[in-house]
């Protein structure tokens, strides 16, 4: 699936330079989320003086919730843009 909705069918016909501009632009997006969720987890859940070369325990405990909370969140957030955008279209129509 795609996050700007090219991945389906049903749509009207989108040129070759549109479709490579939302695959360009959805990339963005899913990189900008991917740095953010190492940077965010990385200082929650790495201390800055490291002692050991591998992650103890506690740290990659901690690194699988963070990213399991990240993404359970994006999705929550993704489902109700959605609903909204949804509703907005819907509202458009009447």
């Amino acid at each position: 699936m795609s996050f700007l909705g090219f991945g389906g069918g049903g749509q009207s016909q989108v040129s070759s330079q549109q479709k490579v501009q939302a695959a360009e632009a959805e990339l963005d997006l899913v990189t900008d989320m991917f740095n953010k969720l190492v940077d965010n987890c990385h200082k929650k859940c790495i201390s800055s003086s490291y002692s050991e070369g591998d992650l103890n325990k506690n740290e990659s405990n901690c690194l699988d919730r963070c990213v399991a909370k990240y993404f359970e969140t994006n999705i929550k957030v993704g489902e109700n843009m959605q609903q909204i955008g949804q509703n907005f279209q819907a509202a458009g129509r009447l």
